[in-house]
């Protein structure tokens, strides 16, 4: 593979290689040989932000913000909520709480700082994540690790977060969603609160902003009036080459794949970070590594450990991406962004960066949010790049041109608010009793066109009135769902449509990934059709989940046979288990018993069931009315409903949008009139999917939203 790295006339020779593989080889040695012999509590003295322990524990004693800069790697994140919990500030029953942006890192953090202290975890330390709580119910868990929606979600039960005697906003420089209103949020508590401290962690140096946001003084001149103190905490950096490709590949997950055996076969020790998008690329390039790796030759190359990470994967699975490996391997992850700055993976020597990032983006023009594939920033490939630069000198093989790191690459990342359906946040805001949401301290302003959208669906959704008020109780309930707004409709709806069972099985079924193994592969497309019903993805997967409770008995063997994914069977047990209890607390009720069923319980159709369909896909339509389509004249594509308006029905003002069948769909080769869906995927093409597709009948959509398509009086 021909990378280019700037400054140099051409790749090193193999001299330079020789030279190289000698003194990183004895670095990698001595690096191991030290730290294997060392007790945990001196392992954590090491860490860079050991030394500005004291400092940190000053400024927090005299400022209610602190601004910590620290380099990925430094240890900010596992240390600083132990000096916190040594030095008293949990003292009283009171906790001490850690953010994060991503699931996986909220587990794995708070699997490190229990074995760092000795404690079972779920005790003295927790985490919290959507839709799974390891926490002592008996109020023994001190530090508690969460993603920033949770805590966010607590402040609806908990305004002032009165438990929490320091809260810390930890990789604040991703600007996530929830990270953004939390800081809005939490200054609001500042000043209800002024014992509460609040660190806001960054990697990056835009730390006056921060701390620009939270002060409260307005005499540059006076220091004496500052709340807000700006702290760095250096990371242990080596140098890092940086490599660009010569031309653009038009094939990145292949040439990760090549440039993997390319390090392997020609490069001293060191372990390979790989970054990819998402699941699917992961699971491939994990698969393509292992299976090519038989064909090396065993006496001459290492053996070779390719391991993923991403969020979904079982908690065990994600920590053996931090175990060490034998002696002479080498280890290969394979990882989404949250390896860019949320964990730290022990060992790594070489970082290969595909380029790329899989995010949401929502537009206000279409209506629509779909998760696409785009460019990283410049910011974050730096991030990536310096992952190879913690233990040695470093190498990082970027798998773009450097003319497309320079001119294409945005020097930021747009932040999370900028760029998402804004419709759960302004309901939580909302919820909090923040009626005008126009006027909210936001650190960055969302485009006006967005919060106008979000207004206007929640609306749609019975949400809120016609003074834009939380509606009471159903407004209240649908803040406090875990659902996204549609969705949380549909479980709300579910009781009246008399499928509340049905619901609780399509929402938990929906909100895990890859239920069908190789779901593209001839085999699976078989074992797909005999759960199939030509009504759509929705009634499919209900079938699924109900074979694999009653003849599968939730083996995994059965799933094995059948081409499910067990582990994601698994998780949707655990959701709707979540679920029911949500549902049953919420409308009232004394126990799931009294949840309605238009099926039977364990799936058998104890009622018509032509009747049952209908009233399950109408119960759909009641929350995904905003995200239907009509197929277009030549039967190609479908087109968003929004502009196709059915029969004459005025939709309110949207752009046409073009949208096809995701071939994992058990309607892909099948051409209905009218669907609606779960959400869309767009490729690098430009085209978009709709995945999770349910057909249904036009008259529905002005039925079931009146304020959303009103139709004329012909119908």
């Amino acid at each position: 593979m021909a990378f280019w790295k700037p400054g140099t006339v051409a790749p090193g020779s193999l001299v330079d290689r020789e030279a190289e593989k000698d003194s990183e080889a004895a670095i990698v040695t001595f690096s191991d040989a030290k730290y294997s012999t060392m007790t945990m509590s001196e392992q954590r003295k090491q860490l860079p932000v050991y030394k500005h322990r004291t400092e940190i524990l000053y400024l927090l004693e005299n400022y209610q913000v602190v601004v910590l800069v620290g380099q990925t790697g430094s240890g900010k994140t596992t240390q600083i909520p132990q000096y916190l919990h040594e030095s008293g500030w949990t003292a009283g029953g009171r906790v001490v709480a850690c953010t994060q942006p991503r699931r996986v890192a909220a587990t794995t953090v708070a699997q490190r700082v229990a074995e760092e202290m000795h404690v079972n975890l779920g005790m003295e330390v927790g985490y919290t994540i959507r839709f799974e709580d390891c926490t002592d119910p008996g109020g023994k868990t001190r530090i508690k690790y969460m993603t920033d929606g949770m805590l966010f979600r607590e402040a609806l039960m908990d305004p002032l977060l009165s438990q929490y005697s320091v809260i810390m906003l930890d990789e604040a420089h991703e600007r996530t969603l929830y990270t953004d209103i939390l800081m809005g949020v939490l200054k609001k508590i500042l000043k209800k609160r002024p014992d509460l401290r609040i660190i806001v962690s960054s990697a990056t140096l835009d730390a006056e902003a921060f701390a620009a946001f939270f002060s409260t003084n307005r005499d540059p001149k006076d220091k004496s009036k500052d709340n807000t103190a700006i702290l760095s905490v250096q990371g242990r950096m080596y140098p890092v080459d940086v490599h660009y490709l010569a031309e653009p590949t038009s094939n990145y997950i292949e040439t990760a794949i090549q440039t993997v055996f390319d390090i392997h076969t020609k490069e001293p020790a060191g372990d390979i970070l790989v970054f990819m998008t998402g699941r699917d690329e992961i699971e491939e390039v994990v698969s393509e590594i292992r299976e090519r790796a038989t064909t090396l030759p065993p006496n001459k190359y290492a053996e070779i450990l390719a391991l993923p990470i991403y969020a979904g994967l079982p908690t065990e699975e994600q920590m053996l991406v931090f175990e060490p490996v034998e002696k002479g391997a080498r280890k290969v992850v394979v990882a989404t962004n949250v390896a860019e700055a949320s964990v730290t993976i022990p060992g790594i020597g070489f970082v290969i960066d595909s380029g790329f990032v899989k995010i949401r983006a929502y537009n206000p023009q279409t209506g629509m949010e779909s998760l696409t594939t785009t460019t990283i920033s410049q910011a974050s490939a730096d991030q990536r790049s310096g992952r190879a630069g913690r233990i040695r000198n470093g190498k990082a093989y970027r798998l773009y041109t450097r003319e497309s790191f320079e001119q294409e690459m945005r020097p930021a990342s747009v932040p999370e608010i900028q760029r998402s359906n804004l419709a759960g946040m302004v309901l939580q805001l909302k919820a909090l009793g923040i009626e005008n949401v126009l006027r909210f301290d936001f650190m960055t302003s969302p485009p006006a066109e967005m919060m106008s959208k979000a207004l206007e669906l929640l609306y749609s959704l019975k949400a809120l009135d016609n003074y834009g008020r939380l509606t009471i109780p159903f407004g209240m309930r649908l803040a406090e769902f875990p659902l996204d707004p549609m969705l949380g409709k549909i479980l709300l709806d579910s009781q009246a449509f008399g499928c509340s069972q049905e619901m609780l099985t399509i929402a938990a079924m929906v909100s895990v990934q890859n239920i069908f193994v190789n779901a593209t592969s001839p085999a699976a497309e078989e074992q797909h059709r005999r759960f199939g019903v030509l009504e759509g993805d929705h009634i499919t997967l209900l079938n699924v989940y109900a074979a694999f409770i009653t003849r599968g008995k939730k083996s995994s063997k059965w799933c094995a046979n059948h081409l499910i994914n067990f582990k994601a069977m698994s998780r949707a047990l655990s959701i709707r288990s979540h679920l029911e209890r949500y549902l049953v607390k919420t409308l009232g009720l004394t126990g799931p018993s009294q949840l309605p069923s238009c099926l039977g319980a364990d799936g058998s159709r104890v009622n018509d069931p032509n009747e049952a369909t209908v009233k399950i896909r109408k119960c759909l339509v009641s929350g995904y009315f905003a995200q239907a389509a009509k197929i277009a004249p030549d039967g190609t594509h479908w087109i968003s409903a929004l502009e196709a308006r059915p029969k004459g029905a005025r939709a309110l003002s949207y752009s046409p949008t073009k949208l096809w069948m995701h071939p994992t769909s058990i309607l892909f080769k099948q051409t209905p009139q009218w669907v609606i869906f779960h959400e869309v995927v767009e490729t690098g093409k430009g085209k978009a999917y709709m995945r999770e597709v349910s057909a249904i009948e036009p008259e529905w959509l002005g039925e079931l939203a009146p304020h959303f398509y009103v139709l004329n009086k012909q119908l």
